[in-house]
């Protein structure tokens, strides 16, 4: 995995029911116009929202309607059985990558006990292919994953614990990664860290603003050892755009903006639609072509 990948978000009905067409509708769109690759159920997909036999519905959807090669998937869960369970599911559906948070519903947690649940994944999964990136978002778990955590993994089983989304919005911390562990793919959530990816070793970056920005991107991810500053300067833009209002609702209003189809505005508690001025506001920023 490498290059530009979206956070895709997943559409639900007026129950709360994803929809399988339109999920994979939007994961074709995105896939056919610059982005790499896909993260299917992570934050931006509401995965923590969805029950354990929901998010394998949706992930048998992707790697069965999609080419399976282009995914990831966020597997983990504050439960270490469940999230073995889901992981297990996601190498037998052919996923190559999951990515998984940290067990964030104790706190403090240690250094050891992190350790000891990443190993305790490690070894249920046994001789799977799957590989592990670990997804460090420490504003909503309240569970940084520490540098020397990583590296005692990484180095212990490189080719299960392979890369990292971060979505800290510390850019020193992923340098920090990328210097001390070349081998490991280092993923930022911020496609502005696309300008300096060649010279800081990144990986690319998963973004859920990649929606939206991914013909940008793709353009600077192309020419990435000398990125065009005029086209960064609009990604961020319009990524300031979009992350000045509630994330996973202004993702999903702009899918329902581009498909002409209200229903993908739809987000589950404890999400709410944005408001009418907010819809506007993003429209009327965002009508100048890319």
């Amino acid at each position: 995995m490498q290059g530009v990948i979206a956070a895709v978000p997943t559409p639900i009905d007026g129950d709360g029911h994803p929809d399988r067409a339109m999920f994979l509708e939007h994961c074709s769109w995105a896939l056919a116009n610059d982005c790499d690759g896909l993260n299917v159920l992570g934050s931006t997909g509401e995965a923590n929202s969805f029950d354990t036999a929901t998010r394998k519905s949706i992930m048998r959807w992707a790697a069965e309607g999609l080419n399976v090669s282009r995914l990831m998937v966020g597997t983990g869960t504050p439960s270490i059985a469940e999230t073995i369970d889901m992981t297990i599911a996601a190498d037998e559906m052919g996923y190559a990558v999951a990515l998984v948070l940290p067990p964030y519903y104790y706190k403090p947690v240690s250094e050891q006990g992190l350790f000891d649940w990443y190993t305790r994944l490690h070894d249920a999964l046994g001789d799977r292919r799957i590989s592990l990136y670990f997804y460090n978002f420490p504003q909503l778990t309240g569970v940084p994953i520490p540098v020397p955590l990583i590296e005692r993994l990484y180095r212990t089983w490189p080719e299960r614990f392979a890369g990292l989304k971060d979505s800290s919005g510390d850019l020193e911390f992923c340098r920090d990664l990328a210097a001390r562990l070349p081998g490991l793919a280092v993923f930022p959530s911020s496609e502005v860290s696309l300008g300096e990816a060649d010279r800081s070793g990144f990986a690319g970056c998963i973004s859920a603003t990649a929606n939206q920005t991914a013909a940008l991107c793709g353009r600077v991810w192309a020419d990435r050892a000398s990125p065009d500053h005029g086209t960064l300067d609009r990604i961020k833009a319009l990524r300031d755009l979009i992350t000045a209002q509630p994330l996973v609702p202004a993702v999903k209003y702009l899918v329902a903006r581009r498909t002409g189809d209200s229903q993908w505005a739809q987000v589950l508690p404890p999400f709410t639609e944005l408001s009418t001025d907010a819809k506007a506001g993003l429209s009327l920023a965002l009508t100048e072509p890319n």
